[in-house]
């Protein structure tokens, strides 16, 4: 996964505070395995990490990792939120929790040097921006929405809220959103969403290399099974491509409640051409994107920019997405792969059935991805985040 490297750091401590999952697993606390590895390259920047996030009980998914470095410290809370209104309502009774632990920490920060940084949409994300709304310190302070900034009309009030807060810079705040947006105040920075190193980047080129010819066309499908991330659409977009007379192979690696459901829609006819693989550690996805073509994501999630975007264009595997958050902003300047608005079924199909037919245009996009891939390293990000905080760089003793 990449070791953090020993690096330049300042003498701050980071406080995060997010709704990022986290579980036991063999006597050792693991998290969301691609944000745990971003927080992971921060200690380069941070004597200490303490990072307040939610601790769920129950079966640990394979995706989670552990921080890989000795500088992050969790600090755990109840999880909350959700779609039901038993889990909303769950958000009321954890409050409390939310606002002493937070407080707790904050007490623990020198207010000129220390950091605080929100990471959000999020219950606990609403609280703490309220929160920092009110106290004056300390006076560095980072927020992070990682939804979509410029929603259409499938917003949740909550984070309607957020959004709205955030503008307004009630938490006098750095902001950093995926995308760029017109008439947007100046606290507010487009930063992409990391989840690369160099040496990552060096064995996608290498692996890309032995990429299977278009028989089959392969395609693969990286994130929650469910309806929201497109699965269902997923699944009928494949119907169309066999009706069609496409040979294609479709590969949908991760979990969820729904996956079960929409194993059950893999009829007889579609058998050969899909497999399901639940969640698989990351070095057991590569062998998965080195092998896929296109990736298929019709998402109509509140997405900023996906990382298995990025992770996939690593590999050489050009992306097919939905035409919502930053994607397109960001495929466009890439000058990689195409969208289409998350329903329109068709319109996918005729997308992949183009690069079907055309391999050349597919392999010149394919190599451009490897290549552009390097804008979303963990290096890029460290430098935008040390020059947005304003870090006093210093060197590490060996």
């Amino acid at each position: 996964m990449g070791q953090v490297r020993p690096a330049r750091h300042s003498s701050a401590k980071l406080l995060i505070i997010s709704d990022m999952a986290h579980y036991l697993r063999d006597g050792q606390i693991v998290g969301h395995g691609p944000t745990a590895r971003e927080i992971s390259q921060l200690a380069i920047h941070f004597t200490r990490i303490h990072h307040i996030g939610c601790f769920h009980e129950g079966s640990v998914p394979a995706m989670m990792l552990p921080y890989s470095s000795e500088r992050v410290r969790f600090i755990p809370v109840p999880s909350a939120g959700g779609d039901s209104l038993s889990e909303k309502a769950r958000v009321l009774l954890v409050a409390k929790d939310y606002v002493s632990t937070i407080m707790r920490e904050l007490r623990d920060l020198d207010p000129h040097v220390d950091v605080v940084h929100v990471r959000c949409p999020a219950p606990i994300g609403l609280i703490a921006i309220v929160l920092m709304s009110i106290l004056r310190s300390p006076r560095k302070r980072w927020v992070k929405y990682a939804g979509n900034w410029q929603p259409g009309n499938f917003e949740s009030i909550g984070y309607l809220i957020q959004r709205w807060w955030l503008k307004r810079n009630f938490v006098r705040a750095k902001v950093t959103v995926n995308g760029y947006w017109p008439n947007q105040p100046d606290h507010i920075t487009a930063l992409v969403n990391p989840c690369l190193t160099h040496d990552e980047l060096d064995k996608g080129r290498a692996l890309s290399r032995t990429k299977p010819r278009f028989s089959p066309l392969r395609l693969i499908f990286v994130g929650r099974v469910n309806e929201k991330k497109g699965v269902g659409r997923c699944l009928e977009i494949v119907r169309r491509l066999v009706d069609r007379g496409l040979d294609v192979r479709f590969d949908i690696v991760g979990d969820g409640p729904e996956r079960a459901g929409f194993e059950a829609q893999v009829t007889s006819s579609l058998q050969r051409h899909v497999s399901f693989h639940g969640w698989l550690p990351r070095p057991a996805l590569g062998p998965f994107l080195q092998q896929a073509h296109l990736m298929l994501f019709p998402s109509a999630s509140s997405e900023g920019w996906p990382k298995v975007l990025s992770e996939g264009m690593a590999y050489g595997v050009v992306p097919l997405a939905s035409d919502v958050g930053s994607i397109p902003q960001y495929l466009h300047e890439c000058g990689v792969g195409a969208t289409c608005n998350p329903y329109d079924i068709d319109g996918f199909a005729t997308a992949i059935i183009g690069y079907a037919h055309n391999p050349v245009r597919w392999r010149d996009q394919s190599t451009r991805s490897m290549t552009v891939a390097a804008r979303f390293t963990y290096d890029v990000y460290l430098e935008k985040i040390s020059r947005l905080l304003e870090l006093e760089q210093r060197a590490a003793e060996s």
